[in-house]
């Protein structure tokens, strides 16, 4: 840092360089991308289904590459009122994760609509008559464990493990049906992996739905607290004549 601005590059890579000046606008654009989700989303709440899953797969990309591109563009120099921003911006990406992982969580339909708990009932439904066509009469014993093995195991909704307890549990379940043929033992794997991850989530539908709830009373507020530091960045850098593309 203090030797630095002798370099030849740091023309060109100081944040108000053309590189780094570049970077804060591109970084800047890629952070506002989420707005749109969010916009999207309340349309989508009013008009009902609606396919939100790849507005939410653009909404996590920018919030993960803006922060890369915006840390780029502070030259990894972190002082004044604007870090305050910058740290924001990191505390929102990291809880991100946190949301993304409690979203997940959470049973939907293919086009990202949440299921209800009367809904997920019917699903769990279907799925049963499913396995009954595929495997006989003789499923229900096998389920019935398996549904003993996941409210033994519930609720796990924070652990990231658990998987490899789910699949050995649907392996036992599995083995225990006696199969006419064995070209259904994909298909009967497959509707059990489902029912079981139904039911593993439907254990912990409320609790899972509290805390993603409590998720966006941290995470909005910091979005928010962000973005009126960034504009206030903006204000202050164009007033001081740092106008980009005119280097």
């Amino acid at each position: 840092l203090n030797v630095r601005g002798y370099s030849p590059a740091h023309p060109l890579l100081r944040p108000s360089g053309p590189v780094g000046q570049t970077l804060g606008v591109l970084g800047a654009a890629l952070m506002l991308v989420p707005f749109v989700y969010m916009a999207r989303k309340r349309l989508a709440r009013g008009k009902g289904a609606a396919n939100l899953k790849r507005w939410l797969e653009v909404h996590i990309f920018c919030g993960i590459v803006g922060p890369v591109v915006v840390t780029f563009h502070t030259a990894f120099k972190f002082n004044g009122i604007v870090s305050a921003a910058y740290w924001a911006m990191v505390l929102v990406a990291l809880s991100g994760f946190v949301g993304r992982y409690l979203y997940v969580r959470i049973p939907r339909t293919i086009r990202g609509v949440e299921l209800s708990q009367g809904e997920l009932d019917e699903r769990m439904a279907a799925l049963l008559e499913d396995l009954q066509w595929t495997a006989g009469p003789g499923v229900l014993d096998a389920i019935e464990q398996l549904d003993a093995d996941i409210a033994a195991q519930a609720p796990r909704w924070w652990q990231l493990g658990g998987r490899r307890a789910l699949s050995t549990s649907i392996g036992t379940a599995t083995g225990a049906i006696a199969l006419a043929d064995a070209s259904v033992s994909a298909r009967l794997t497959a509707l059990l992996t489902e029912r079981a991850e139904l039911q593993q989530r439907r254990h912990a539908l409320g609790v899972t739905k509290r805390v993603f709830d409590l998720w966006h009373v941290f995470h909005l507020p910091l979005v928010w607290i962000m973005y009126a530091i960034v504009a206030l960045h903006v204000a202050v850098a164009l007033y001081l004549g740092y106008v980009p593309f005119r280097w």
